[in-house]
Formats: structure tokens, C-alpha cells, sequence
């Protein structure tokens, strides 16, 4: 029996996130379509390059973020080592803050895997517009991990945030627009025209009243307590249960064999998720 080899992963490049502007819309594209977007650290330095881009450039109006190849991110890439050039990472809480300062809406058009951080990303954004072929989840719970951004139960009610933060399980589309986590839901060939197409009616409108209508939804939010949510690992009830757990050392001796265990070993893992019980 040959075993398939597995394919080459390329080395963290410039290419890793593009951007271009056209008729008054920012393209952000993650572009490491091998390990389905897995956000390391150049990809975060990549998509803070582009988000600034798109807020300094006057043409552009409305954001659309997406994914290359089969997926629109995978979350985490655990095979990910620090850079070794020794410049500043922007964190992956320093991304999220970025789309959620933005001024100009964020469109995030989801295909494929949106897990982890990857099910977050497409949360913070603006709105959310999912291909029927795309599969969320908050799965980072089974690897012992808490939710890299609290957004989930600002997003969803209590019952449907403790379901999908406590058990792990992927959804589907529809179930996902059902419950809040996504807008639209369309069929996965016309999942990028219907973003555009979202994209230009809020390029069409008046920019300062667009502008003002994003910050005050979020600013409704802030004084609702999302931002000290969103800095859950600050909070000291939250920090004094975690230095109170038994073996809370052991996340990171988890960690390091996921890493040991590479991409292969993590993607297996979450693939078994989707597979159908039936």
C-alpha cells in the first residue's frame, strides 16, 4: 500500500494575506490555502498590514474578507514557530480589535472550515455571509483551550453560546445563520458575488452615516461589557480559576506535543469532526 505524501507546506511569505481595492472595495485574502488559512504569525502581520491599508485608503468604502483554496481559515496553526527577525506580532486579540475599530464595514464570505479563531474572525466581522458548504465551530475545547475571542454569546443567546463553547461540535450553514452566527447563507458558487454584491450597497451609501451606524451598534455593545469579554483572560475571577485548576501546567505540555504532532495530527483531529455519525 503507498501512502500519499503529504504536501509541502510553504515557508510563511509576504503573499501569506493580499489585498487589493476595486470600485471602492478592500479585498482581503488569506492566502495559505495548503493548511487552510491556519493563522500564524505571518498571516496575523499580513492582515494588520491590509486592515490598515484599507482604513487609510480613501477608496475604499466596505471590506471583504476571505479564505484561498478550500477553506476560509482553520484557526490556529499549532505548527507555527515565533519569527525569528525579532520585529513585533500584532496578537490575534490585536486583529479582532482591529476589524472591530475599523470604521468601514467588514464582509466576511466564509467557505469551508471557520473553526477557532477561524469561527471568530468571521464573528467580529461586520456581517457574515456563509457559503452552504461552510462549517463552523468552536472546537478549541477539545484540545483543553478556552475561545480565543468571547464573542460567541454576544453573538448568539446564552443556550445556543454554552452549546457551542461547551460541546465542541460543528454546524452547518444554515444551523449557524439560524442561531446568529452568520447573516446569509448562499450556494458556495456565488458565495463572493453575494459579498460583493452586499459590498457595493454599503459603498453606495453615504460614508459618514454608515460609519456612525457600525459605532453605534458596537458602542451599544461596549456598554453592554464586550470589550472586558473580550479581555476575559484579564478578568480576576476568571484568572483565579485557572491558577486553581489541578494540572493547569499541563496545557502547555498539551500544546507542545500538538506541536510535536504537527499539521497532519491537528487536521485529522478536526476533520473527524465533520465526518457524519450516520
Amino acid at each position: 500500500m503507498t501512502v500519499p505524501s503529504q504536501p509541502e507546506i510553504p515557508p510563511p511569505s509576504p503573499d501569506d494575506v493580499l489585498f487589493h481595492e476595486r470600485d471602492g472595495i478592500g479585498w482581503i485574502t488569506l492566502n495559505r490555502p495548503v493548511v487552510l488559512n491556519a493563522i500564524d504569525w505571518s498571516i496575523r502581520r499580513r492582515l494588520m498590514a491590509a486592515l490598515e491599508e484599507a482604513g487609510r485608503n480613501e477608496a475604499v468604502h466596505a471590506v471583504i474578507l476571505h479564505g484561498a483554496g478550500r477553506a476560509f481559515c482553520s484557526g490556529g496553526d499549532l505548527q507555527s514557530r515565533p519569527p525569528e527577525d525579532g520585529q513585533p506580532t500584532p496578537s490575534a486579540m490585536a486583529i479582532f480589535l482591529a476589524i472591530w475599530e475599523l470604521p468601514k464595514p467588514v464582509i466576511a464570505a466564509v467557505h469551508g472550515y471557520a473553526v477557532g479563531q477561524g469561527c471568530e474572525l468571521a464573528g467580529v466581522c461586520d456581517l457574515t455571509i456563509a457559503a452552504d458548504d461552510a462549517r463552523f465551530g468552536e472546537i478549541q475545547i477539545r484540545h483543553g483551550f478556552g475561545p480565543p475571542l468571547l464573542i460567541t454569546p454576544y453573538l448568539l443567546g446564552m443556550k445556543q453560546a454554552k452549546e457551542l463553547l461547551l460541546l465542541g461540535e460543528m454546524i452547518d450553514a444554515e444551523t449557524a445563520r439560524r442561531i446568529g452566527l452568520v447573516n446569509r447563507v448562499v450556494p458556495a458558487a456565488r458565495l463572493l458575488d453575494e459579498a460583493e454584491s452586499v459590498a457595493r450597497k454599503l459603498a453606495a451609501l453615504p460614508p459618514k452615516a454608515v460609519r456612525l451606524n457600525k459605532l453605534l451598534v458596537n458602542r451599544a455593545y461596549e456598554l453592554a461589557g464586550i470589550r472586558q469579554a473580550f479581555a476575559y483572560r484579564d478578568d480576576p475571577v476568571v484568572r483565579a480559576f485557572q491558577e486553581a485548576q489541578p494540572g493547569s501546567d499541563g496545557l502547555n505540555e498539551h500544546l507542545r506535543i500538538l506541536r510535536e504532532q504537527g499539521w497532519e495530527a491537528f487536521r485529522a483531529s478536526r476533520d473527524a469532526l465533520y465526518r457524519d455519525p450516520h
